[in-house]
């Protein structure tokens, strides 16, 4: 299957049917209709256990990235874009703080996640790269809510 969706956490109820129909229509608007991915939906403990483990960060995070086209093993599956991890828990949180559904926070994380994926970066990057980031998250998120969240 092109996008894997596991979800190893138990405190948010995930519908993996909207969230794959989601992934996909972020792909088709980065250009990349055939790419492959996975998303992880985990607690803020396994999170930070991965934050920990590879970026040397000990504590939980809303999302993190693992690019597939980064690095030495770049382009030996072009297709094979990564792995996207989101925290649950954290996401929940965030979307009440900020009055939202669950579902649209889950749905800014993936995409959030799969930009990175493709290569923008708003934290390593200039100003400019993380201007051009926003402005594609917002592009394309107004994309998402439109068609998945109204």
């Amino acid at each position: 299957m092109r996008i894997q969706i596991e979800n190893r956490q138990k405190k948010q109820k995930i519908a993996k049917r909207p969230l794959r129909k989601v992934a996909q229509r972020i792909l088709n608007a980065l250009e990349c209709p055939d790419g492959e991915l996975s998303v992880l939906i985990v607690d803020d403990e396994q999170i930070r256990e991965f934050n920990r483990d590879y970026l040397g960060k000990d504590r939980p995070t809303n999302v993190i990235s693992f690019a597939m086209q980064e690095g030495e093993g770049a382009g030996v599956a072009p297709q094979l874009l990564g792995d996207v991890l989101i925290s649950a828990e954290t996401a929940a949180r965030d979307a009440a703080e900020a009055d939202q559904p669950f579902e649209s926070e889950l749905y800014f994380l993936l995409l959030h996640g799969m930009l990175h994926l493709r290569g923008y970066d708003h934290e390593r990057g200039t100003a400019d790269q993380a201007r051009e980031m926003e402005c594609r998250e917002q592009e394309i998120f107004s994309v998402v809510r439109r068609e998945f969240l109204t």
